[in-house]
């Protein structure tokens, strides 16, 4: 929430062509009530058919179906049902993680989002919240999940703690279970099951795909972007992302997107990591964030900050 808007979404499909983004969560609500535009449009880059997924957030199967038919004019590729965010703010409103206590709720929440589209439907979980069994827990959730009729399910390889942990300590504090993930998709042959969860190296990747149908990458990818598309150039047999293109191109939607009347802010926000564990990374993340805010800053500023860090490596060379 908050990080993978349509700004992040466009850097990181210039970075991974192939790979599947997904949205931020969005809730039920907010595409019923409030700006549904600016919430759900601008994801495709030069009109290609991008794999954009929306991650909706709800507990009311008619609130979600609605929100589900609403976004359909936008052409998302697929639909996710997040019952894995463990914030305050998605407990408060009985949704998230703590939906896990509730496997025939979800499934009706699938259910409903299904009647609503053709687009595959799919769930992110945790493997289970406090005291949950995350044996037949885990199991018992699932089996729900697949009677609503989920197309694919993305588990995050650890536990919610909802009392006693904040939603930062969520991300870190339990303990990553890759095996109890690759013993349900050995259970659910037929299932597509995604891990995630602390994936942050390509042994990682190419050891979990050995079992699994795909992995998520979270704050890796946004930490560390153009290793995120480094991962994606191996997993797709493709070539490494071009640095200057992918910058050409940053530098050229900038500029189309303040004339619209946007903040270069709001775009450079999500490139401060490019440069992370290089030579001149300071001045860069500087630029992008505080020359980044002033009124009349375009995509000027993205040109001049990338030709300084080109020199600073040409000088560590």
């Amino acid at each position: 929430m908050d990080w993978t808007d349509r700004h992040c979404r466009f850097f990181h499909r210039c970075l991974a062509p192939s790979s599947a983004l997904y949205s931020e969560m969005v809730t039920a609500d907010a595409i019923r009530h409030g700006q549904r535009d600016r919430l759900l449009s601008g994801h495709h880059i030069d009109n290609q058919d991008d794999a954009i997924i929306l991650q909706l957030g709800g507990a009311d199967p008619e609130a979600l179906a609605e929100a589900v038919r609403l976004a359909e004019p936008y052409q998302y590729a697929e639909y996710n049902l997040n019952v894995g965010c463990p914030s305050d703010r998605v407990q408060s409103g009985r949704f998230g993680a703590a939906l896990m206590a509730e496997p025939e709720l979800v499934a009706d929440l699938v259910a409903a989002m299904k009647s609503a589209t053709t687009k595959p439907v799919s769930v992110k979980c945790r493997l289970g919240i406090d005291d949950m069994d995350i044996d037949k827990g885990l199991d018992d959730f699932v089996d729900a999940v697949c009677r609503g009729g989920s197309d694919h399910l993305i588990v995050h390889a650890r536990k919610a703690w909802l009392k006693g942990l904040s939603p930062k300590e969520n991300r870190d504090i339990p303990p990553l279970d890759y095996d109890r993930v690759y013993h349900l998709k050995r259970r659910l042959s037929d299932l597509p099951i995604s891990i995630n969860g602390g994936i942050a190296s390509a042994d990682i990747i190419t050891s979990a795909l050995k079992v699994m149908d795909g992995v998520m990458i979270g704050r890796a990818a946004y930490q560390y972007p153009y290793q995120f598309g480094l991962w994606a150039a191996m997993i797709y047999d493709q070539s490494p992302p071009d640095e200057d293109e992918i910058m050409a191109r940053m530098a050229n939607y900038a500029d189309a997107e303040v004339d619209k009347g946007e903040r270069l802010i709001a775009i450079t926000r999500h490139m401060l990591g490019f440069a992370n564990g290089q030579k001149g990374a300071r001045r860069w993340r500087r630029m992008l964030s505080e020359e980044a805010r002033t009124p009349t800053a375009n995509g000027d500023l993205i040109r001049n900050a990338w030709e300084i860090l080109m020199t600073a490596r040409k000088d560590a060379a």
